[in-house]
């Protein structure tokens, strides 16, 4: 089979590609300008659509003559004519001192500056902060640099491209580096039926919200001040869940943010109008950092009545208690924690193990191996079984190809989405199919990305020894509870299991070294596991000191 990057224009036709699937997808989100964009790319000259695919897929908007040399587009300045003449492309560009800093060498900064640098051999940062200060003003290159024998050309629609990279990945953290990846097979995706409904952009506002939202984010990063970045998160009016959740995600951390500054009162105010999971929480706090304790009463009481997750539950059994005290109430009777079988080593650290592999050789035996798995084995095991559920072709789940999952994974409806798919998954567990078919998914799915199974931490001895000894009692209560939380609870996994395949028994493991104690998703799996009777031991460890 033919490898896509042998031909030295895959990045063309890859572009070209987007191009088309936006035509044939998004035509009615598009506005004039991107419309125009499309329609004219396709008249360009072969080099000319090459020379701006390769500037829009490079770093930056600035670019020197000299660095966009590519055999297969033949002269630069030939192919740019058509993308200036089309104004995407400007060859008199205006740069400040900041941004010619990053297109020239130290030598060529020496020589069109000499005079104003008393320190030859100083570091180009130095220089910048001197000179920063001087040269304020914007200037074309030729001006910068009358002596460099050479052109610059800068993007003009670099924004115009990221709305289009946003309408076809549906998000602005992948890239055009998508498809490379891809083609080298270095990431493979499984394919996954879209259908007409299947768009997280669904219109133009909904592009415009996107957009808008990512910008609060960055003016948010760039620090500043609060009051504003408030006022324009909430100035957004979109009916789109999804845009929605983005908003609560961002208030979230724009609370977190106001918590570390001490700046309560602004945080509990955001925490009240947050729908993010977790802003129960963080308001309880916050209202008992301010000693406002008969608020952080009430709200935990409501809260202990509905619970919006176990970590929720969690935290409102060490709250409530500490409430009660500082509110004088009587202290309720304490429940004790259930007991987990304890292990106590003392070993000599080894160069370059940490304390899990340490006690992994020290306790494996030729007849029970241990292994490091962490939160690997559970979370493989059931995306095997699973797949087909995982990647159910529903609306609103899969915007393209190259998404290692569905959007809505941790949607609070993802598994009521999926409810009879998974259920004819779990049903496996009853009849003993699931075997053959997790052997199956092994061998037909391996490398294809999903954001349940580590192909790197699943050999087949290891799949083949979970499968001998895990009872599918057990395998059932695992994903039962993944499926309850799956962003919370498919973390906090004991970190190393031992099989005994002769006995078709196991035991997990968790460890912790000196000074470290267990997380609180780690004590809620231990609860689980003890709940349910599943063979799990903590082991502490200390420090020996070499015989």
């Amino acid at each position: 089979m033919a490898n896509p990057l042998d031909d030295p224009l895959y990045y063309l036709h890859n572009f070209r590609q987007v191009l088309h699937w936006l035509g044939q997808r998004y035509a009615d989100l598009l506005d004039p300008d991107e419309q125009h964009f499309i329609q004219q790319f396709d008249r360009l000259p072969q080099a000319s659509q090459a020379l701006l695919v390769r500037m829009v897929m490079r770093k930056g908007v600035h670019f020197r003559a000299s660095k966009l040399n590519y055999l297969e587009i033949g002269c630069t300045r030939t192919a740019a004519l058509a993308l200036v003449e089309q104004g995407w492309v400007e060859d008199q560009g205006q740069l400040c001192v900041e941004e010619l800093f990053a297109l020239l060498q130290k030598g060529e900064i020496l020589e069109a500056f000499k005079p104003w640098i008393d320190q030859p051999k100083g570091r180009k940062a130095d220089w910048l902060a001197l000179l920063a200060e001087q040269f304020t003003e914007q200037r074309r290159f030729a001006q910068w640099c009358p002596t460099v024998s050479d052109a610059l050309y800068s993007l003009t629609i670099m924004d115009l491209c990221d709305r289009l990279r946003l309408m076809f990945f549906g998000n602005l953290y992948q890239d055009w580096s998508e498809f490379v990846l891809a083609d080298l097979g270095i990431y493979t995706y499984e394919k996954v039926e879209f259908c007409a409904e299947s768009r997280g952009l669904r219109s133009r506002d909904d592009v415009v919200g996107f957009l808008f939202l990512h910008q609060c984010q960055q003016a948010f990063e760039a620090g500043e001040t609060l009051d504003e970045v408030l006022l324009r998160i909430a100035s957004l009016v979109t009916d789109n869940p999804w845009l929605e959740k983005r908003r609560a995600k961002l208030l979230f951390q724009v609370g977190q943010y106001c918590e570390r500054s001490a700046e309560l009162a602004l945080a509990a105010q955001i925490y009240r109008d947050c729908a993010y999971p977790g802003a129960r929480s963080r308001l309880i706090r916050v209202l008992e950092r301010q000693a406002h304790y008969a608020q952080a009463m009430a709200l935990a009481c409501a809260a202990q009545q509905a619970p919006e997750s176990a970590a929720e539950q969690q935290h409102l059994l060490r709250v409530l208690p500490r409430l009660r005290r500082k509110l004088g109430e009587p202290a309720l009777p304490k429940t004790r924690p259930r007991e987990v079988t304890r292990l106590d080593l003392a070993l000599v650290p080894q160069p370059l193990m940490s304390v899990e592999y340490c006690v992994q050789a020290h306790l494996s035996e030729p007849d029970g191996p241990v292994h490091y798995v962490e939160n690997g084995l559970i979370n493989s095991l059931f995306g095997l079984l699973c797949w087909e559920a995982i990647f159910a072709p529903l609306p609103g789940s899969f915007f393209h190809p190259f998404q290692r999952g569905p959007v809505d994974l941790h949607s609070e409806d993802f598994h009521q989405r999926r409810s009879v798919v998974f259920a004819a998954c779990f049903d496996q567990l009853e009849d003993g199919r699931y075997k053959a078919t997790i052997r199956k998914r092994y061998a037909d799915k391996w490398g294809i990305q999903s954001p349940f199974v580590f192909w790197n931490l699943l050999s087949e001895e290891l799949l083949e020894q979970a499968l001998a000894c895990l009872p599918a009692e057990h395998l059932r209560y695992w994903f039962e509870r993944l499926l309850l939380d799956i962003r919370a609870n498919r973390t906090g996994m004991p970190d190393l299991i031992q099989f005994w395949p002769a006995q078709k028994t196991y035991r997990m493991i968790e460890v912790k070294g000196p000074g470290d104690r267990l997380q609180d998703n780690q004590l809620r799996w231990l609860e689980f596991c003890g709940e349910y009777q599943m063979p799990v031991t903590v082991c502490y460890v200390r420090w020996a000191e070499p015989a």
